[in-house]
């Protein structure tokens, strides 16, 4: 048994070697795509779903009027006209008048996804053919639509999405776990994915599209009865005559689950959209992880008194993780957090082995006390609990 410990081991840890060199070289590619300045500058139309009023939401929403961009409008929609984050839009509005922006409301959803729902009602008021559809706990620099929007000066680009750094302001340790996630697995895992098939898929925080792609696959109707629109969009759109680009732009995912609990259930969410949205991927996913093998072949030398060879593959894994955080964290998506905390990527590494084999053990997902179960190709489904149907609050 400890023989074969060692051997499931050492082929994990062959796996995740090889997975890290191709992060690297994913890394070199990305570092090598151009960030020059462009005097392209069509009109666009920002799309800002809003529910509720996450701490900090004033400073994300507050960033986008201060673009340096010509020509750009803000339509901002929540389900009902109280809802706390219109309040800090409208507030916004005021304070910034020369900025194009609007305030709209859509009622409830007859769709299970929410957001699509506001997403529609948005863009049947929008004026331009460029949407740039953005999470309400996403902050951007100035130059950020100028970066976005380059890509479109080619006809055949029809959507452009960024990777993002996990920026955990609130104090707290899992917030800035979850952060170095953020910036480190899920970027590795995003550009290793670009190298070797493309870009098939969107990143929610920031998809740039044209109107008339989202109109070409059916419109957001189209999305509305899936958990992760953002990949459907992505993946839609890329079976069309255009494309889907991989920004050279960072911008920063605010990281709003300060406590353990609400951490954990958030990534777990995630990992189970995943496994039905990208079901192969997600299960190769589970081989590029090093922690486990490292500590797999660790046991079974200790048992087989081997102690020295088990200490050399878990410390070869360890050393591996850490300069992952160092090299993708920093000098991809420039997080000084990643390089503060690579010493603890290990433990992240880890932990995301957990949730990746804890997303096989469910298919339900949990979100604003409802609960919902995932179908075939991440459809979604309400769990009623009176019986009838509901949609996704998001």
């Amino acid at each position: 048994m400890a023989k074969l410990f060692i051997i499931l081991g050492f082929s994990g840890v062959l796996t995740s070697t090889v997975y890290l060199f191709l992060v690297g070289i994913a890394a070199v590619r990305f570092l090598r795509k151009s960030k020059s300045a462009s005097e392209f500058a069509p009109p666009v139309s920002l799309l800002k779903p809003l529910h509720g009023a996450e701490v900090g939401l004033r400073d994300y929403l507050e960033s986008f009027f201060k673009l340096d961009y010509p020509n750009y409008e803000i339509l901002f929609c929540a389900r009902h006209e109280d809802d706390p984050g219109l309040k800090i839009a409208r507030e916004l509005c005021e304070k910034y008048p020369r900025v194009a922006a609007r305030v709209l409301t859509s009622g409830e959803p007859p769709w299970p996804n929410a957001k699509c729902y506001s997403l529609d009602k948005m863009k049947a008021l929008a004026k331009h053919e460029i949407f740039v559809i953005t999470d309400s706990d996403v902050r951007v620099k100035p130059d950020y639509l100028r970066a976005v929007v380059q890509p479109f000066e080619k006809e055949r680009t029809g959507l452009v999405t960024c990777i993002y750094r996990g920026v955990a302001e609130q104090a707290g340790f899992w917030a800035k776990m979850e952060g170095l996630g953020m910036s480190v697995e899920m970027t590795s895992g995003v550009l290793v994915a670009e190298m070797l098939e493309g870009m098939k898929f969107a990143l929610g925080p920031s998809m740039v599209v044209r109107r008339k792609c989202v109109e070409e696959i059916g419109g957001f109707r189209r999305l509305g009865e899936y958990l992760a629109e953002d990949f459907m969009l992505g993946n839609l759109i890329a079976e069309t005559k255009y494309t889907v680009e991989l920004s050279g732009h960072v911008i920063d995912h605010c990281i709003v689950n300060t406590k353990l609990r609400k951490s954990l259930e958030h990534q777990w969410n995630w990992m189970k959209s995943t496994r039905f949205s990208r079901p192969m991927g997600h299960l190769g996913t589970g081989l590029t992880f090093g922690l486990p093998f490292g500590l797999l072949v660790l046991f079974g030398a200790l048992v087989s008194d081997q102690p020295l060879l088990g200490l050399a593959a878990f410390g070869w894994t360890v050393f591996l993780r850490v300069l992952q955080s160092l090299v993708v964290g920093w000098f991809v998506v420039r997080d000084e957090q990643a390089v503060r905390m690579a010493l603890l990527y290990p433990l992240r590494d880890l932990l995301g082995s957990i949730l990746w084999m804890a997303s096989y053990a469910s298919r339900t997902v949990g979100w604003r006390g409802h609960k919902y179960e995932i179908k075939a190709r991440g459809l979604v489904e309400l769990i009623p609990a009176d019986g009838r149907r509901g949609p996704v609050h998001h």
